[in-house]
């Protein structure tokens, strides 16, 4: 009854909002691409999104369709793409592109699962698009990448996989050091300890300070997570890193402080081409990346 083409237009129709649209989505006049949703209405006797609903809604019939299409159609396209290639054919390389500084020393083991699991594959970690890592993934220099930042585009896939807090890390003698939490306002006037990125690009500047209209007072870079602990500790400022980085401060007298009354959450994402070669083998990448950044959590 219900066809792969009437999935995709129920996709075309998320993605564009309007019956005009997703026609011009699937390369059909929007005379014959109302024929179709008719004839699929027909067929499941129910609407599947509200008439003159602006912006265009679906109704619950047409949410449960939806929900089938993104589950069916990107399997549909592996499948697809395995066949043409050969069931025995597999990728070479896997290019993953981290959008993190601080990734590079717990992604470790993770690698050294995936060689073990594919021996014949060569997985390269890569920062080079640190800034533009999305559109690298898009035109193919990239295979992985790991973003909090996801960018909708019906050419990528997103997989979530886990949320981690930013904290706030401050020498344990520090005047913060002692607060429950602190408020965007108490870092005024504070020195800030990053890594070499631009402020429109920290996690603590966007969602903390700038929504609270708080400038940064000053930002001192280091390239290093050492370098950038060991600042820390002699009082050269204080730094917002998430748990994976705070772990790393052995033997160094400093204190993890929240960010706000409920903590500052962020989620982590990878994503892949979803039409992509080797979209399969992103995805049991990314599986291993999941099972050990919530262990490093404590999950």
């Amino acid at each position: 009854m219900i066809e792969l083409r009437h999935l995709r237009t129920l996709v075309a129709l998320k993605e564009s909002g309007s019956l005009a649209g997703a026609a011009k989505k699937r390369f059909v006049t929007q005379s014959a691409l109302s024929h179709q949703i008719k004839e699929l209405e027909t067929r499941i006797n129910s609407a599947i999104f509200v008439r003159k609903s602006k912006p265009l809604s679906f109704t619950q019939e047409g949410d449960r369709l939806l929900n089938l299409a993104e589950e069916i159609l990107p399997k549909v396209i592996e499948t697809e793409i395995d066949l043409k290639n050969g069931l025995g054919a597999e990728a070479k390389d896997l290019f993953v592109g981290i959008e993190c500084h601080s990734c590079f020393r717990w992604l470790m083991p993770v690698i050294e699962q995936f060689n073990a699991s594919f021996p014949h594959t060569n997985l390269e970690l890569s920062s080079r698009h640190l800034f533009d890592s999305l559109t690298a993934l898009k035109q193919g220099q990239l295979d992985v990448v790991l973003t909090s930042d996801p960018i909708p585009d019906h050419d990528i896939a997103y997989q979530h996989l886990f949320d981690f807090e930013v904290k706030l890390l401050v020498a344990a003698d520090h005047p913060l050091a002692e607060l429950p939490y602190v408020t965007a306002a108490q870092l005024r006037d504070q020195t800030l300890l990053t890594y070499p990125v631009p402020l429109d690009r920290l996690d603590i500047y966007r969602h903390f300070l700038e929504p609270a209209g708080v400038p940064v007072a000053k930002q001192i870079r280091c390239d290093l997570t050492a370098m950038l602990l060991q600042r820390i500790a002699c009082k050269d400022g204080v730094a917002a890193l998430p748990s994976w980085s705070i772990n790393e401060a052995h033997g160094l007298s400093l204190k993890a402080v929240k960010l706000g009354a409920e903590g500052l959450k962020r989620p982590l994402f990878g994503a892949y081409r979803s039409n992509g070669s080797n979209a399969r083998l992103a995805q049991q990448w990314l599986n291993l990346v999941t099972s050990e950044g919530l262990e490093r959590q404590g999950h």
